[in-house]
């Protein structure tokens, strides 16, 4: 088991769609693993092995974190507690970002269908306008 755990560690890293509460939950599991072993880590370790398995769109934060704050002091729920509001604000950027692109496409739809929104508008705008001019020749005509 133990072998098994400490490989774990070793090979932790964030997986595809999972949330950063599911990856720091799993985290907690194996270093809760491999304290029952008396296998100890340093917090700052734990700390930039946590960071370091962060997908490539977690970069700008990453960035950020490692420059606003000291590492060897940062604990861990506070990296993890930042970086679950990174991604709940990621998540509404998402969201705004779908949902503004819906409205933009169902607008377009929208306009695209409309009758006399296509070639066919110059044409019924040219069949009326020579019904116009014959209506004011017969007027004139009729005077």
């Amino acid at each position: 088991m133990g072998v098994n755990v400490e490989a774990e560690y070793e090979a932790f890293k964030m997986k595809k769609n999972e949330s950063i509460n599911e990856m720091y939950s799993r985290f907690t599991l194996i270093t809760n693993g491999l304290k029952l072993l008396g296998k100890l880590y340093p917090e700052n370790d734990m700390v930039r092995k946590f960071l370091k398995f962060l997908p490539k769109r977690w970069e700008a934060k990453l960035t950020a974190i490692q420059e606003a704050k000291d590492l060897n002091v940062l604990k861990l729920e506070e990296l993890v507690g930042s970086l679950m509001i990174h991604e709940i604000t990621m998540k509404i950027h998402d969201e705004e970002e779908t949902t503004s692109k819906k409205k933009f496409l169902a607008f377009k739809a929208e306009a695209s269908h409309e009758p006399g929104s296509s070639d066919n508008s110059d044409q019924d705008i040219t069949l009326r306008t020579r019904k116009f001019k014959k209506f004011l020749q017969t007027e004139e005509m009729g005077k």
